[in-house]
């Protein structure tokens, strides 16, 4: 992410809104992480001659001078994912509200990952 993503009359940086909406999503409980960080992923693109493409963990842009977000996370086994959803998405709407004070039109929530625990 490199342009700065206009609203409401201010330039913010892709990774500034990333940095706030993870934090946001990161303190709900049954968030395992946002974005990938899967440790033996990591590992292998570190030691591999092919770079893998990695997803952002949050995609931003703006319609109508309203933000739209897409937050990508991993959650634990035994959350709801509909309920969990909706959890994340206060907890970014706060986030954004108390920090940047703009109207977000949207947030969407991807669960790309299931973390089961270890019996």
């Amino acid at each position: 992410m490199s342009q700065e993503i206009y609203i409401d009359g201010i330039g913010i940086s892709p990774d500034v809104l990333a940095a706030i909406v993870v934090r946001s999503a990161e303190q709900v409980e049954g968030v395992a992480s946002v974005g990938i960080k899967d440790l033996a992923t990591n590992l292998v693109s570190m030691f591999s001659t092919r770079s893998q493409p990695t997803a952002p963990a949050v995609e931003a842009s703006v319609e109508d001078d309203q933000l739209l977000l897409c937050v990508h996370v991993v959650v634990f086994f035994g959350y709801p994912f509909k309920k969990l959803a909706e959890v994340i998405r206060e907890a970014v709407l706060r986030g954004i509200d108390a920090q940047v004070g703009v109207t977000v039109k949207r947030i969407d929530v991807c669960i790309d990952g299931l973390v089961f625990p270890k019996e």
